[in-house]
């Protein structure tokens, strides 16, 4: 009898323990945009969110420029999912990145502008939806997933 309590006992342990824990919902989104000055090295920092991370690449990728980074200010967000939402002034996309492990990598980069880049971008939650609002007044409105531009109300 105690060699069956045993291995009931050991049978639940095991299965318990192959068991994934998962709690959801979840929600990864910020409620606001977050504006960061991008230090001498490339680096910015969201304390309220304690991310950190390098925009060289990012920049240079943008601009084809390695010091495109500098004098500059970078707009990042994140959407319910988790996907974090950059861009910054006179950029011509929207760059979507996915945590990795302990790095960001991108997941999209969404065209907003074929010739001259945006001015004066900003991003807000619309969920399940980022808005990116740009212009001289920000009266030009997109509103992106981490697929791409999508429309307002196809996601209602």
């Amino acid at each position: 009898m105690k060699v069956f309590k045993f291995l009931a006992i050991s049978l639940l342990a095991l299965f318990s323990a192959c068991s994934t824990l998962v709690l959801k919902p979840a929600d990864f989104s910020w409620p606001v945009e977050a504006v960061l000055n991008i230090d001498n090295n490339g680096n910015v920092q969201i304390q309220r969110y304690s991310t950190s991370f390098n925009t060289k690449d990012l920049f240079f990728k943008e601009t084809g420029d390695s010091l495109g980074y500098q004098n500059q200010q970078l707009r990042v967000i994140r959407d319910v999912k988790g996907y974090y939402f950059m861009a910054a002034d006179n950029f011509k996309n929207v760059y979507v990145f996915k945590n990795n492990g302990g790095e960001l990598q991108l997941e999209k980069k969404i065209k907003i502008s074929d010739s001259t880049g945006v001015t004066n971008p900003a991003f807000n939650q619309r969920p399940p939806l980022i808005e990116l609002t740009f212009g001289k007044d920000n009266n030009t409105k997109l509103y992106l997933s981490e697929k791409g531009i999508t429309n307002l109300e196809d996601k209602k």
